[in-house]
């Protein structure tokens, strides 16, 4: 008798708890199948048309691979005209930049990407997602540790990186050199594999500026090359804006190291003149080199040859230079995101390292492109740059080949790891 007026008691409650299965049911597909939103952490500089290109790149992947997610972009720095760029090209992802704009994202999204770069080079954000949302985040695509410097500062490891690195959902790193490094380290993220850069990915255009400027060079499509200098360390204390002092050691390095490092550019824009129909572009990369491929490309070079290169007197942003190295037959230099642009293009690219720029340059050997890498710092390598540009240039088409075949596999990880991106948003 207790038991059964235990049970009329329970009765109304039990039956209520019925007609909310339903409901409850709904609610929790409603959650599985809610629109997701995620913070792009990216845009680092606007001085370097590479740093520019990370994030058009990545936005492209997920504009593409996951087109019903909500994406936000929490950009460093978009001055200098970028930000009319990216509008222009993503006009439904919007900037988040003031104080309320960045809590209302953090209030909102389940997820934080940190983007391609240097380093991680947002762990202050990273580490300001996690301790006042405690939601999922990811890396996509950087060096590690990515310090620019001397011999003694390369290897220097923020145990911050360590940590946050590790708890992360994934962590792509976007040369092979800094995933071994990361696992020697002690990371331990359960996700750990080599991603392409970004910028392999970029896909913005300005069609219009670079057609007016090769016209008024006399450059025809197909028929030029481009060629970057470069320092050992980018001599950033010579833009106003950076409000940078000199760095006395730097310069001094890199005083000693740029006729070693450029003369063998200049010897092959010389061969390409003098050997092939091509004419040479001088283009920059960071808006130091403007100055830098006058002083030591530019200048030095014999009259006859000088006929047949155009130097850019100007910087240029992202938009315009993917626009130019697509007419072009290809490029080389000092320089790593350029050549990353040209190979997103069909382009031929190659590349030419120091130590000094970071473990970056190896991501040419980890897509299949090891015979377009050369380190200034082997002689051997140095030998063969001169003979790789002209075989470029008189052979387009086995250099376009070769530049599919890494295409195929730049792609094919693209779309692994978006999906791995994926996965992690509905985990």
């Amino acid at each position: 008798m207790q038991d059964r007026r235990t049970f009329l008691n329970q009765l109304p409650a039990l039956v209520g708890l019925l007609m909310n299965v339903p409901t409850l049911a709904q609610s929790a597909a409603d959650r599985l199948t809610a629109k997701k939103s995620i913070i792009l952490r990216s845009s680092w500089q606007t001085e370097n048309i590479g740093d520019i290109g990370h994030t058009p790149g990545v936005l492209s992947l997920l504009e593409k691979y996951l087109p019903d997610v909500d994406v936000r972009l929490w950009p460093m720095n978009v001055g200098n005209g970028v930000e009319d760029m990216l509008r222009k090209r993503f006009p439904n992802v919007p900037l988040i930049q003031s104080p309320d704009e960045i809590q209302k994202a953090f209030n909102e999204c389940e997820f934080l990407l940190h983007g391609s770069g240097p380093s991680l080079v947002a762990r202050k954000d990273v580490e300001r997602w996690v301790n006042e949302t405690g939601k999922s985040y990811g890396i996509y695509g950087i060096t590690f540790p990515g310090v620019y410097g001397f011999a003694e500062d390369r290897g220097k490891i923020n145990p911050v990186d360590i940590e946050l690195l590790s708890k992360a959902k994934f962590a792509y790193f976007r040369d092979s050199v800094s995933l071994k490094f990361a696992r020697q380290h002690g990371v331990t993220c359960p996700i750990m594999e080599f991603c392409p850069d970004g910028a392999f990915a970029v896909d913005v255009r300005n069609d219009a500026a670079a057609d007016a400027f090769l016209r008024e060079h006399n450059l025809e499509t197909g028929k030029f090359l481009c060629a970057i200098p470069q320092y050992r360390f980018s001599p950033w204390w010579e833009l106003p804006q950076k409000k940078q002092a000199p760095n006395e050691a730097k310069r001094a390095y890199n005083e000693k190291m740029k006729e070693q490092d450029n003369a063998p550019i200049r010897e092959a824009i010389i061969a390409v003149v003098r050997q092939t129909p091509m004419k040479v572009l001088l283009v920059p990369e960071n808006e130091t080199q403007v100055r830098i491929g006058k002083e030591m490309l530019y200048d030095p070079l014999p009259d006859d040859v000088k006929a047949n290169v155009v130097w850019r007197d100007h910087y240029w942003l992202t938009d315009e230079a993917v626009s130019t190295y697509i007419r072009s037959a290809g490029l080389f230099g000092l320089e790593m995101h350029s050549p990353i642009m040209c190979i997103a293009q069909g382009i031929p690219a190659i590349v030419c390292r120091f130590e000094e720029q970071t473990s970056k340059g190896y991501m040419w050997r980890d897509v299949g492109l090891d015979d377009w890498l050369f380190d200034m710092d082997t002689p051997g390598d140095v030998a063969k740059i001169v003979p790789t540009v002209l075989a470029l240039a008189k052979d387009p088409k086995t250099a376009k080949a070769k530049v599919a075949k890494a295409r195929t596999f730049v792609e094919q990880r693209q779309r692994e790891t978006m999906g791995v991106l994926k996965k992690a948003l509905h985990a």
